[in-house]
């Protein structure tokens, strides 16, 4: 009997799952927002994923329900699970992805290493916390930001006073998160796979580049991650994946501070920007083991196929045109390079795809995944 998974959200994350669920065999359904999107491919349903009656009707025929965005609403996530539906990850695990603050919370609970962090209500909190700061710190809307969204330092309490308006003409009262502004060496991420029945594995620590809070390239393995830093990311990602409970795939986004520790900035129940590398450089891309993961499948290996993997985002894509003109030149020129797009127009700022590539020498793997990445930006 054919194992059917149903994806709730169109976007490349789904689409990306599309190729291993061919190949294991699996059914892959979608739910997507619009027609035409990303995952088009695979959108066996178009409709609202905040309406439980729609995602209802589109988890009738299937064995799981995942995701390829955290937005759902609690709601209609209950909806399911009261429904018998199977749902990872489940709604107590997605709550943290969902809300910052819970977030930090829960982490404080399980005592993971944070920067410091408190929720305010309102400026006269804000100018505290940044009073004992420093000065200044990061303000973040505990919901729906992501690629730099919803995110600001500042230096005065007033600089959030329209969020804070914001959060009162809601009705029903909130709170801003706000964090020590981290001196960070280097951002990282750990991801790791766990499935029901409790098996996980970890992939290597890998570095991320950031520019204008949009990741830009990943180096797997992180270089210079010795013995001691790859064994705490991992058990770190290990203990927040279990003391969540997380089923499917997990992305913690990490600061390595100059003074050398390892905080946890955000988290991410799904597939990630920061594992597209494990695609073409891993013996199980990460796509295939989130599948296998909701679907209670024992979890494939994670060892790198060469020693340095390097992924470059396509941001943006060209000016003019479509990304398809500019293939052949790029294959041409890069023709040990795989190319990754998203079926999405151009557009400044947007990732309409990625490329990766593959070897033994780190400076010559970051060249030529730049190199083929430059041929579709103008």
């Amino acid at each position: 009997m054919t194992l059917r998974i149903g994806v709730v959200g169109g976007g490349q994350l789904a689409r990306m799952m599309i190729a291993p669920a061919v190949e294991l065999g699996v059914d892959l359904r979608v739910l997507a927002e619009d027609e035409g999107m990303s995952a088009a491919l695979a959108a066996t349903a178009v409709g609202d994923y905040r309406d439980a009656g729609v995602v209802l009707a589109f988890a009738r025929d299937v064995d799981v329900i995942t995701f390829d965005h955290e937005h759902v609403p609690q709601d209609v996530l209950t909806a399911l699970v009261d429904a018998g539906v199977a749902v990872r990850p489940g709604p107590s695990a997605l709550r943290h992805a969902q809300d910052k603050i819970v977030m930090r919370t829960r982490l404080a609970e399980l005592g993971m290493p944070q920067p410091d962090w408190a929720a305010v209500s309102g400026t006269a909190q804000l100018q505290r916390f940044l009073d004992d700061h420093g000065g200044r710190a990061v303000v973040k809307t505990p919901r729906g930001g992501y690629d730099g969204k919803g995110v600001r330092v500042v230096s005065a309490a007033t600089e959030a006073d329209d969020w804070f308006a914001a959060l009162a003409e809601d009705a029903h009262g909130g709170e801003l998160l706000v964090e020590e502004l981290v001196d960070f060496r280097r951002e990282l991420a750990q991801q790791v796979a766990r499935r029901p029945s409790g098996q996980v594995r970890t992939y290597p620590v890998v570095e991320t580049v950031q520019r204008d809070g949009v990741c830009a390239e990943v180096i797997a393995p992180a270089p210079r991650a010795g013995e001691r830093l790859t064994e705490v990311t991992a058990a770190l990602g290990v203990a927040i994946a279990e003391g969540l409970g997380v089923e499917g795939m997990l992305a913690v986004e990490l600061f390595e501070t100059t003074d050398d520790r390892v905080l946890v900035n955000e988290l991410a129940m799904r597939p990630h920007n920061s594992g597209h590398w494990s695609q073409d450089g891993a013996v199980t891309g990460q796509f295939e083991q989130h599948l296998r993961a909701v679907l209670d499948l024992p979890l494939g290996d994670t060892t790198p196929r060469a020693p340095w993997s390097a992924m470059v985002n396509i941001l943006g894509g060209p000016t003019s045109g479509s990304l398809e003109d500019r293939f052949a030149a790029a294959m041409d020129d890069c023709p040990e390079v795989k190319i990754h797009t998203y079926g999405k127009a151009p557009r400044p700022g947007r990732k309409v795809g990625h490329v990766n590539a593959t070897g033994d020498d780190l400076d010559d793997v970051v060249y030529r995944a730049r190199a083929a990445a430059s041929f579709f930006q103008d």
